[in-house]
């Protein structure tokens, strides 16, 4: 089947140790056109970005957010989409947990945030998880925090009896 590409969205994702012994989380969407495009009074070559926003995070090792810095470099509406940014101070306070993203949805869904800056969080928030999973797991005081967060280390099953025989818990029959 021919197809032709139109859409490229790329979204990278980084984490930080910083000397202060917190983490930065930073993530940045990019999305380009393989065509020229105008739109809105506005020539986008093919290549250049339409959007490209940034959102970074700062974590301690409780995964509480201590700080949040989001802006919009490149945005179809300058001077409209680039002034939410600072909302997202907003995530200041909340903790990468069970209900996060519930709660990221109520305060930035629809008109209360950017669509591209909101979607970046998910990313971020596991991006974090990723970033910091050996030094939180190195202790082995604490239940490993990506143990029942998906169906593979759910706590009675068998990749946590494998790999992880301290914290698996049989199924009571």
């Amino acid at each position: 089947m021919e197809r032709q590409l139109l859409h490229v969205r790329r979204i990278e994702l980084s984490g930080f140790r910083r000397a202060d012994g917190l983490y930065d989380i930073e993530g940045v969407l990019k999305d380009t056109k393989t065509y020229d495009r105008y739109s809105s009074g506005v020539v986008r070559l093919a290549g250049e970005a339409i959007h490209q926003m940034r959102l970074r995070i700062t974590v301690n090792t409780d995964f509480l957010i201590v700080d949040a810095h989001a802006e919009s470099e490149v945005v179809p509406y300058p001077g409209f989409c680039d002034v939410i940014g600072p909302e997202y101070k907003k995530l200041i306070g909340l903790t990468l947990k069970a209900g996060f993203m519930r709660e990221t949805r109520a305060l930035f869904g629809g008109t209360k945030g950017c669509t591209h800056l909101t979607e970046l969080i998910g990313g971020v928030a596991t991006a974090a998880f990723q970033t910091m999973s050996e030094e939180i797991n190195a202790s082995n005081d604490r239940q490993p925090f990506q143990l029942d967060g998906c169906h593979a280390l759910r706590v009675e099953g068998d990749a946590v009896k494998t790999f992880y025989p301290k914290w698996y818990r049989s199924q009571a029959k």
